[in-house]
């Protein structure tokens, strides 16, 4: 987003005089640009391809999230996938329906399998410097990036 600012001349009941700085956001269409599915990276169509191949894109964008730009994708069940820039995952969410874990560290899932049996992993965000994993019954799980247990509630 684009910051817009203006200043304001003001004065109070003292008659002091005051320069007040407004400011304002206003979308960018550059940072959330549509775009075709084709005009994702490679390793984002695999990924696709590979674990939801029975559905398909309903919207790809491209998005600057968080200071990193990458791409975001709609499938037409609803799930939300975020990409970094390079293609590969940052995010899935299956929004409170199970996501395929094909693709999450073998030591998340069996962490999760083991100890929360009755419960499928329904959201897993990859972020700097930790996984977050939500599961069926609204219950939050914290991993290193290399898939060790760190908390949960």
């Amino acid at each position: 987003m684009e910051l817009k600012e203006k200043l304001k001349y003001i004065h109070n009941e003292n008659n002091k005089h005051y320069y007040c700085l407004i400011a304002f956001y206003r979308n960018d269409s550059k940072l959330t640009e549509k775009i075709e599915v084709s005009d994702l990276p490679p390793a984002s169509i695999n990924f696709i391809r590979e674990y939801f191949p029975n559905t398909t894109v309903e919207k790809a964008k491209k998005d600057a999230e968080h200071g990193e730009k990458g791409f975001e994708v709609i499938l037409s069940d609803g799930t939300e996938l975020e990409f970094w820039k390079d293609g590969k995952y940052r995010e899935v969410d299956g929004k409170k329906k199970p996501i395929p874990t094909g693709f999450i560290d073998r030591k998340i899932v069996d962490y999760v399998t083991k100890n929360y049996p009755n419960n499928k992993i329904t959201h897993i965000d990859y972020g700097h410097k930790d996984v977050d994993v939500d599961l069926t019954d609204k219950i939050d799980l914290e991993f290193t990036k290399e898939g060790t247990f760190i908390k949960g509630d």
